[in-house]
């Protein structure tokens, strides 16, 4: 793939599909961490689930690490630990900071940069911009394993692709009381 992906095809990719898309789902994805309740992170569906805060903070610390990856051309697979006390609001707000911070670095990626060929756990050997879509994939998946937690824990699911039952809820309450 790194012999046939062209320049101007990658700077395509990554402006017109992949940073705008990401930009998108990452406010989808923090929405959806900051929805746990603050009393209830250590809900499970399951004795062999993760938790709701461990869930959440697989989304954010993966995302982070493919990310970096494609920013520095290279995976570290350093462990990036959730710190004990931290609740749904610590892990959206750690979340939405890891964004603004690796964000503009992806912006001013290179072609060179962007074409290079990266090794993920010797299992997949790609050009850095495809990597983008393993993240993108990875994160919609756990979040939708996160947003059935919600209900069951005690909280409410936000919009996610349209209006969900009580996002349409809020809004319909929010209507009658400006009527």
């Amino acid at each position: 793939m790194a012999q046939t992906l062209q320049p101007e095809q990658a700077n395509f990719l990554l402006n017109t599909i992949f940073l705008p898309t990401l930009e998108r789902e990452q406010r989808t994805t923090k929405a959806v961490i900051e929805a746990i309740p603050l009393t209830n992170g250590d809900y499970r569906p399951d004795p062999v689930s993760k938790t709701a805060l461990e869930l959440a903070w697989h989304i954010a610390a993966a995302e982070r690490r493919f990310l970096e990856g494609i920013a520095n051309g290279e995976f570290n697979f350093a462990p990036i630990n959730r710190p004990e006390v931290m609740n749904s609001a610590d892990i959206g707000r750690w979340y939405g900071e890891m964004c603004q911070s690796v964000f503009p670095r992806l912006q001013k990626l290179t072609v060179e940069q962007l074409t290079k060929v990266i090794d993920f756990r010797g299992m997949l050997q790609q050009p850095a911009l495809l990597y983008f879509q393993v993240a993108l994939n990875h994160s919609i998946h756990h979040r939708g394993q996160l947003s059935t937690y919600l209900r069951p824990a005690g909280g409410k699911v936000p919009a996610i692709y349209g209006e969900s039952y009580d996002s349409a809820e809020a809004r319909k309450a929010a209507q009658a009381k400006t009527a």
